[in-house]
């Protein structure tokens, strides 16, 4: 009897997640906001990258491939068009960390903060790597991959998004 109890809890648990579409529009855009504008003022909070945030919360959560793809593609063309990079690079990196994220939220229970933490920290690599490898190969750009100043960014937003996820918990409705 408690393992039939515990198997419908953990399926409740992994339930698609719905959002208002007010959530779905305004919260990517205010990350995006964030991320434009709020740097020119406070230098100090240049490293975190909201829209990476919201995109893998929302991939996450939504539990379908395609849906996660779609929302990174729009999270990241959005992000390129107030972005000083060529169009089509955050929309090409986050579209893919969309599309994973997703398919990693089939597989996972994503509500425990550490697995949050997790994926958060290796998300964040995945996205500066992919990132640094299409601005070699389409951008012929020389930069060098840092990876140790990249796996202290990614712990910092890691840590921010594990918060992050908290606030955007309220705003989700189990389906």
């Amino acid at each position: 009897m408690r393992y039939s109890e515990d198997l419908l809890h953990s399926q409740r648990e992994t339930q698609i997640s719905r959002f208002r579409a007010w959530v779905l529009l305004l919260v990517p855009l205010a990350a995006i906001l964030f991320q434009v504008y709020i740097p020119r003022f406070f230098q100090f909070l240049a490293y975190l990258e909201l829209p990476l945030i919201v995109t893998i919360y929302f991939a996450l959560m939504r539990r379908s491939p395609i849906g996660g793809l779609l929302v990174g593609a729009a999270v990241g063309l959005a992000q390129d068009s107030l972005s000083q990079m060529p169009l089509g690079m955050y929309g090409i990196t986050k579209t893919i960390i969309g599309y994973v994220a997703a398919s990693v939220g089939l597989r996972l229970d994503v509500d425990h903060p550490m697995i949050r933490l997790i994926l958060s920290f290796l998300f964040f690599v995945f996205h500066h790597f992919i990132f640094w490898a299409l601005a070699r190969g389409l951008l012929a750009q020389q930069d060098n991959f840092e990876a140790q100043r990249t796996l202290v960014l990614a712990l910092l937003n890691g840590i921010v998004a594990v918060s992050v996820f908290h606030f955007l918990d309220k705003l989700r409705e189990r389906a």
